[in-house]
């Protein structure tokens, strides 16, 4: 059975809870040995992940809150929706010491677990400077970083566009330079959609109170963000009815062995911060990393739908305009 380990910031953007659902619907046995959550607001985050495990029936999963903005690790506040709009039940925070957060990390990597990063890379640099050496063998898959430009069709993103690394370089300077990671890059994942059409599949009552959630929090993020607006009427490849992308359930379908229509190339990197942005940089002095550089977006999409919900869903590639 494989093991893995989730890092998030679950709470603000839903990519995060359609990753977790994601995991928890894997159809092949799946061990989650523990989920760490970073840049946390007083355990609010934290406290999120426990309601969905626990409309999820999976309280079994150890839990624990790392890295908090209040620490100083990031330059704004990062922020958390309406709680009354985004959940059914008010959220009960479940702060804890950041040292609990690395001990279920390296509890984790000490069994051999995947440690899947969906956001701020700050728990994992703690680790290493907490247990130095400890990223060198560990197998990483991080969402996140810029290593290929967009292609056409999709958002043209630029470097500074990418949240996960550069919300705090120094810990992903530190991340990078200390392990050999799988990086699914922005540019990649920007070919991924949550969108309206998948909303009544959502809603069905095979997909049970998890898709409920996520049916809840993807209507009020709709309103919210306007998506379709800023991509869907602008990315002639993507829906036009486009709600969010699915960046972090990518990184996690990855990690689990999910390559269909997936190219995975090692490239070599130099990473380097210039004017305080990270950048990864194609460069033959650079130092060999698994990158993900190609995949079917669409596929990719209904493949999430259906297992997130255990649905079969119909065809939801966009349609030509």
């Amino acid at each position: 059975m494989m093991k893995i380990h989730l890092d998030t910031d679950l709470g603000g953007d839903i990519d995060d809870l359609c990753a977790l659902a994601m995991l928890l619907r894997w159809p092949e046995p799946l061990d989650i040995t523990g989920i760490t959550v970073a840049g946390d607001t007083d355990g609010m985050r934290t406290g999120a992940v426990r309601q969905v495990l626990a409309i999820a029936a999976r309280e079994d999963i150890p839990v624990a809150a790392g890295a908090e903005t209040s620490q100083g690790y990031y330059p704004y506040d990062l922020g958390l929706p309406d709680e009354a709009r985004y959940w059914p039940a008010p959220i009960v925070p479940s702060p804890n010491p950041v040292t609990d957060a690395l001990d279920l990390l390296k509890a984790s990597i000490d069994q051999g677990a995947t440690v899947i990063g969906i956001g701020p890379l700050t728990n994992l640099r703690l680790l290493e400077d907490a247990y130095p050496g400890i990223l060198r063998d560990a197998r990483l898959v991080l969402m996140g970083g810029y290593v290929l430009p967009p292609r056409s069709g999709f958002p043209a993103w630029r470097n500074e566009d990418d949240f996960n690394l550069q919300v705090d370089v120094a810990s992903a300077l530190t991340v990078l330079t200390r392990s050999r990671p799988t990086l699914v890059p922005l540019p990649i994942t920007g070919e991924t959609f949550l969108c309206r059409a998948q909303l009544p599949i959502l809603r069905a009552e095979g997909a049970g109170p998890l898709g409920a959630l996520i049916a809840r929090q993807a209507e009020a993020f709709a309103a919210d963000e306007q998506m379709d607006a800023r991509y869907g009427s602008t990315c002639s490849r993507l829906p036009a009815d486009i709600i969010n992308f699915q960046h972090d359930a990518l990184a996690c379908a990855i990690a689990l062995g999910w390559h269909d229509g997936v190219t995975i190339e090692e490239l070599p990197l130099r990473i380097v911060v210039e004017s305080g942005v990270l950048h990864e940089r194609v460069d033959a002095r650079g130092v060999p990393m698994r990158v993900v550089t190609a995949i079917d977006g669409a596929r990719f999409s209904e493949f999430w739908l259906e297992t997130a919900t255990r649905v079969s869903s119909p065809e939801l590639r966009p349609k030509p305009r």
